[in-house]
């Protein structure tokens, strides 16, 4: 194991700097490293040693980087070289490799971490933990997620004395932006997605946010924390905001809710067939209602926010900047006081909590409600005939509202007459298992009375 606290410095000499290694020197890169800059005095009064940034590893040494503040000499494409010289490494490079092969060689050679890279810690987080672990170094990762709002170290560290049921909320700027403009400008997906675009709030590729990708990531490492379970990406149910519609948007103004991705991460009791209840986790990140009146409703913009609900502290709301380069460097920069700290003090941060090791739950038994917009032959009964579509999968109706279309005339199946009227039904569910629900969609879909299911969604926070 490394020696991660220091020799005291001789009487009259000035204690000697911490060295820090930067990996990456993008939007976040850049602005860690002028916010080192700017304010490093005041860090290493809070440290209680200089800072001193030794290299940043970057692809093309040549671009103009001067408002960063640091040396040119200082900038290196030797990212290997440049972590085995460094006390704290802070990685902002993104994505699995080389992030992952650096941040483990850093480690090797003492080094604490110091990352904002949600990906690689939602699919291979406990390799970095361990590894953390066995060199006697420290693993912060605050900036992964939400950018600027202290929301991890709450859930690690001061919630550590109380059961979190729920973690529910808005971790995805890009999409936040779009679903909010589509409701509150009437813009469709398309125009809503390019403004991201014009903005900088959204890549010139937004695969990654609209697909729901970038929030599973980050659904993972809130679910691991908050319920000492290992959960990685490939255990969090997905589905992206691609699929939203002008008429589902207008679909949830008319029962009071707006639509946003969320994030859901909650300790479910499932029983089974033989009535024995055990816990699970459910982890998903899916486009939902959610009534204005709830918290996140009013979450607007590119702005992120987290619901949180546990047994003691009762509901907690965490709500902020969750991108840009100054909000995440906001958090790395006070990982890394944290960190030093640690190096000069002795003592370490909180490594891997994975003693409850919850089993994780499937989509299908996730608790939910639904939103389900049918068009129906308008004829006597085909309200029962729906009722009981839901009564077979033991699911109970909240609410139905109907209002009579024009006459179909085209588009007949042939059971009904040419000129018979269609209606409009929209039924909202009590809460039931997902999969529960999917099959009472199927049902309805292969009925000759439902001509078309027009959308599904899921409702939540009521």
């Amino acid at each position: 194991m490394s020696d991660t606290t220091s020799v005291p410095s001789a009487p009259g000499q000035h204690p000697p700097a911490l060295r820090i290694a930067l990996l990456g020197c993008g939007v976040v890169g850049s602005a860690v490293a002028r916010l080192m800059t700017e304010h490093g005095s005041d860090l290493a009064a809070r440290v209680g040693r200089p800072l001193e940034i030794v290299g940043i590893a970057v692809r093309r040494p040549g671009r103009d980087r001067s408002t960063t503040g640091v040396a040119p000499e200082l900038f290196t494409t030797d990212a290997e070289e440049l972590v085995t010289r460094a006390d704290v490494v802070i990685e902002v490079i993104g994505g699995i490799e080389p992030a992952r092969s650096l941040i483990l060689r850093a480690m090797a050679h003492g080094a604490s971490v110091v990352t904002a890279n949600k990906a690689l810690l939602a699919e291979d987080g406990p390799t970095l933990y361990a590894a953390a672990e066995d060199r006697g170094v420290d693993l912060y990762y605050e900036a992964a997620v939400a950018g600027a709002i202290p929301l991890l170290r709450p859930l690690r560290e001061s919630l550590a004395g109380d059961d979190v049921r729920k973690v529910l909320g808005i971790v995805n700027g890009t999409t936040n932006y779009v679903l909010d403009k589509m409701d509150t400008t009437g813009a469709g997906f398309s125009d809503a997605v390019e403004q991201a675009q014009a903005l900088g709030y959204a890549e010139a590729d937004p695969t990654a946010d609209i697909e729901g990708f970038d929030a599973a990531a980050k659904a993972a490492i809130l679910a691991s924390l908050a319920f000492h379970t290992r959960v990685s990406s490939q255990d969090v149910h997905r589905e992206g905001i691609t699929e939203v519609t002008a008429a589902d948007v207008q679909a949830a103004r008319e029962m009071d809710c707006v639509v946003k991705l969320l994030a859901i991460c909650e300790r479910v009791d499932v029983v089974d067939d033989e009535g024995v209840s055990t816990s699970g986790v459910s982890v998903r990140v899916h486009p939902a209602m959610i009534p204005r009146s709830h918290p996140l409703a009013g979450v607007r913009e590119a702005f992120n926010a987290v619901f949180v609900e546990a047994d003691a502290a009762g509901e907690l709301m965490f709500y902020g900047r969750g991108a840009g380069g100054d909000p995440t460097a906001s958090a790395i920069l006070g990982d890394v006081v944290a960190v030093a700290r640690h190096r000069i003090g002795g003592g370490r941060g909180p490594g891997e909590s994975t003693y409850a090791d919850l089993p994780i739950l499937s989509m299908g038994q996730a608790q939910t409600r639904y939103h389900i917009s049918l068009d129906v032959a308008d004829r006597p009964g085909v309200l029962a005939q729906v009722a009981a579509a839901f009564a077979e999968q033991q699911v109970s109706i909240e609410t139905v509202r109907q209002q009579i279309l024009p006459s179909y005339g085209e588009g007949s199946t042939g059971e009904e007459s040419a000129d018979e009227g269609g209606a409009s039904l929209v039924v909202v569910t009590h809460t039931a298992s997902d999969a529960a629900l999917s099959a009472t969609v199927e049902a309805l879909a292969a009925m000759p009375i439902v001509r078309a299911v027009n959308s599904v969604m899921r409702v939540e926070g009521g």
